[in-house]
């Protein structure tokens, strides 16, 4: 079949518009066959550019909230800091499926280059945060601003060709992975500077005056460095031009099988151009057999159906739905983490210090980063997308089921143990996620994706504003348990 389908491309000729640039790419990826690292270079560093501010606040947090004097006791700190950390992802669900289908209209670059804008000035609004409620409202507007990761997914499985879209979602989940733990790692780092490096910063200076300002604005300035980069990021949508297909003399278009394989490749290469108001129909198709023009009339006619269906593609929202539960779980862990980690030993914690807890964190991004690029892809490869996700799963149980026994350990043992169950738990998570992304992106067409993974998005910020919510609610209710007889903290 698959030799069948080679040769009857070579019959067929597609007439590429060179001011359409959905063809331009679509001509890109038929005259190079490898990999396309310029364009996976772009979607690495502006997921990246959009992970850091997510969880790079969770070291300090706790700080942050005790700094603000909104809490009246040391054990409701942590409910105070769920607020904090969920609010980015409900703003991120109140938008996801609007920046989806404004990025399905106008095309990804608009929608990258205005959250990249979004995330530079309130990110650095909330360093500069004086109070719990401002610390709120700007990490709310920036969830619901920055709109960056549903399109990005989608523009990863466009760009590359089929046989490499593992490796576009494995780089995707690689860069939002790093980000995640590359991000807290900076804030555990750099803050508090006037404390850490009092020879550098001054109390009276301005890191001094804003103890928190220094990682968010180094993370401001490298998104401003990535969206003039992307001035040149080659977009991915067809606007004006209708393109053509050729069918070549000689080619039996009374064959079944030719015609069958025919409408496979029309649906799969398909841009939605616009025509002039004059020209009747959105594409043209030269055969010479009525059964083909036939098809092609009833996919035509049944587009805008499909359009409406995503919410019956139940490989879709099955991968959607499973996405949704992990990424709770994983937002509620990176909160309670860090939470856990600075807690005093008295309450059950490790005792660390801000930049303990980026020390761990910058050793688990760069395991992380290892095994995403050279472990992954062979593994989905050999394994699957399911079978991959099914084992990351099974192994997180008795993995996190450790960490209280962790906790009794002191010295190098402790040290150790923690990195390794850290890096551990990161790359467990981001191979789940590697394969519900490219689950998500083959269950819909191409016209569907941006609009695909908005819901995906919307749905998935939902969750995740429950998980830091919930996580600092219950480490709080915990901390207040310690010596109860029933479920102590």
């Amino acid at each position: 079949m698959t030799k069948n389908r080679e040769s009857f491309l070579k019959k067929l000729v597609w007439e590429y518009d060179y001011n359409c640039p959905g063809c331009e790419i679509d001509h890109l990826k038929d005259s190079n066959p490898g990999i396309p690292f310029k364009l996976l270079f772009y979607v690495w560093i502006v997921v990246l550019c959009a992970a850091l501010p997510i969880s790079s606040l969770f070291p300090f947090l706790y700080f942050m909230i005790r700094d603000f004097n909104i809490a009246k006791r040391e054990e409701d700190i942590g409910f105070y800091a769920g607020y904090v950390g969920s609010s980015f992802m409900f703003g991120r669900a109140l938008t996801s499926v609007i920046w989806g289908m404004i990025a399905d209209r106008y095309g990804r670059k608009p929608v990258i280059m205005s959250g990249l804008i979004a995330l530079i000035i309130f990110n650095t609004l909330f360093g500069l945060s004086t109070n719990f409620w401002m610390a709120l409202s700007t990490r709310f507007l920036l969830g619901s601003l920055c709109g960056i990761l549903g399109p990005m997914r989608a523009y990863a499985s466009e760009v590359c060709r089929k046989e490499y879209q593992a490796l576009g979602m494995s780089i995707i989940s690689t860069a939002w992975g790093i980000g995640l733990v590359v991000g807290p790692a900076l804030g555990g780092f750099l803050a508090q500077p006037a404390e850490k490096f009092p020879h550098i910063f001054s109390k009276e200076s301005l890191f001094g005056r804003f103890p928190y300002f220094l990682p968010c604005l180094l993370i401001s300035i490298f998104a401003l460095g990535v969206s003039v980069l992307c001035y040149w990021l080659p977009t991915w949508i067809c606007l004006n031009h209708a393109c053509h297909y050729e069918w070549i003399e000689g080619v039996d278009d009374t064959n079944s099988l030719s015609q069958s394989l025919f409408i496979s490749i029309f649906e799969e290469t398909l841009h939605m151009h616009k025509e002039k108001k004059e020209q009747d129909d959105l594409w043209e198709v030269t055969v010479h057999g009525t059964d083909v023009k036939e098809k092609l009339k009833k996919n035509e006619e049944k587009g805008p159906t499909q359009q409406q269906s995503l919410l019956k593609n139940w490989p879709l929202m099955s991968s959607i739905i499973v996405y949704c539960v992990f990424q709770l779980h994983d937002m509620a862990y990176s909160e309670i983490f860090s939470l856990w980690a600075i807690s005093p030993k008295e309450y059950g914690g490790l005792g660390y210090s801000t930049a303990d807890v980026g020390e761990v964190l910058a050793m688990s991004g760069l395991g992380l980063l290892l095994f995403q690029l050279f472990l992954y892809p062979p593994m989905e490869r050999v394994l699957g997308p399911v079978m991959v996700s099914r084992i990351g799963a099974v192994l997180s149980i008795p993995l996190l089921s450790s960490y209280p026994l962790i906790a009794m350990l002191s010295g190098v043992g402790l040290t150790l143990l923690v990195n390794c169950a850290s890096l551990f738990k990161n790359v467990l998570c981001v191979s789940i996620t590697t394969g519900l992304f490219l689950l998500q992106n083959r269950a819909v067409t191409q016209q569907q994706r941006g609009a695909a993974n908005g819901i995906s998005m919307s749905a998935m910020s939902f969750f995740k504003a429950v998980g830091p919510a919930g996580g600092g609610s219950l480490f709080s209710w915990a901390l207040k348990r310690q010596n109860d007889s029933f479920l102590p903290g």
